[in-house]
């Protein structure tokens, strides 16, 4: 079964300033756990023939300090502008049974807390990007630029170990309410890529 996807990407984390997973996925969370909601904005995408174009996936995760410790708790959220047809395949390429990113991640998950669908509404506007996901996500972020260079492109971590991309701009956030799956956190850090792409 083939299937692509390509649009824009961001997060909201627990982390403070920049996760240090990103540099060593085995490099510890600044908190003592790491909580994170991944936005995926499908721009244009395909899963076996079934257009998922302007949909939006989103999951939440509950990670140890170190990550590759593993015993993730997860959960998903999908747009419910979605049909079953489409429900369902979103649901098997981030679940990892299409491989892909997901897939790799999946040995580090020891609880999949369910999948929901909820009416999922993004707004991105230049370095700002934000998710409402239905009465319990609500967070924005804001890339960050070099101080006094507020004309200039966003601060970039390039060759990154992150499921998204290996380029990411750094966020800021300005604005956190994540109570999901029964899991809670006030986000501090972000990222965001405008061109994610994903392939198998």
């Amino acid at each position: 079964m083939a299937w692509k996807l390509g649009g824009t990407y961001f997060e909201s984390c627990s982390c403070d300033v920049i996760c240090p997973c990103t540099a060593r996925f085995d490099a510890g969370a600044t908190q003592d756990y790491c909580r994170v909601v991944l936005v995926f904005n499908v721009n244009d995408g395909e899963v076996d023939g079934t257009d998922v174009s302007g949909l939006t996936v989103a999951a939440i995760a509950d990670t140890p300090k170190v990550m590759t410790e593993g015993n993730w708790r997860l959960g998903l959220y999908i747009d419910d502008k979605a049909s079953d047809e489409q429900a369902e395949k979103l649901g098997a390429v981030f679940s990892g049974q299409l491989g892909g990113p997901m897939e790799a991640l999946g040995p580090l998950v020891g609880e999949v807390l369910g999948v929901e669908r909820a009416p999922i509404e993004v707004q991105e506007e230049g370095r700002r990007h934000s998710v409402r996901i239905g009465d319990s996500i609500d967070f924005e972020i804001e890339d960050m630029v070099p101080v006094g260079a507020e004309d200039a492109d966003p601060v970039r971590l390039v060759g990154i170990q992150h499921p998204a991309a290996t380029e990411l701009n750094v966020s800021r956030t300005t604005r956190s309410n994540v109570s999901g799956f029964g899991i809670e956190y006030e986000g501090r850090s972000g990222f965001s890529q405008s061109n994610f792409s994903w392939a198998a």
